[in-house]
């Protein structure tokens, strides 16, 4: 039986589908070696991540000489949106406005961030005119 896909990534599973987004594609090595820049990570355990990743749908493999070559089925941005949407469900009872009210009061942004924001919102103002 397939595992079941989350709706977002363990910590691990994201280090690892951060190399594929950035790469492309990527054998268990390279995924290794990129990862081990940061933190020393065992071959065995990016080779069991990833066919833990293979079985939940969010990547997939082809086989070149020796090895295989691992590609992400999914891409950022859906993943972020996913995870969003799972947020906000599990947090903020579906509520955009709950999380934006909680971003507001509990994170400092700066003046360059709240501009963003204010130009995005005034962007979605104008779509609904």
């Amino acid at each position: 039986m397939p595992r079941k896909k989350q709706a977002t990534f363990t910590d691990g599973e994201l280090r690892i589908m951060d190399v594929l987004w950035n790469k492309g594609s990527a054998s268990v090595r390279e995924v290794t070696e990129e990862l081990s820049q940061k933190q020393k990570t065992a071959y065995t355990t990016v080779m069991t991540m990833l066919g833990v990743l293979r079985d939940k749908g969010y990547v997939a493999h082809e086989k070149q000489g020796r090895a295989f070559i691992y590609f992400p089925l999914v891409d950022r941005m859906q993943a972020r949106r996913t995870a969003l949407s799972d947020l906000l469900k599990r947090f903020f009872d579906g509520s955009p406005t709950l999380l934006m009210q909680n971003l507001l009061d509990d994170e400092r942004l700066n003046e360059q961030d709240l501009a963003a924001l204010k130009n995005r919102i005034e962007h979605f103002q104008g779509d609904e005119s």
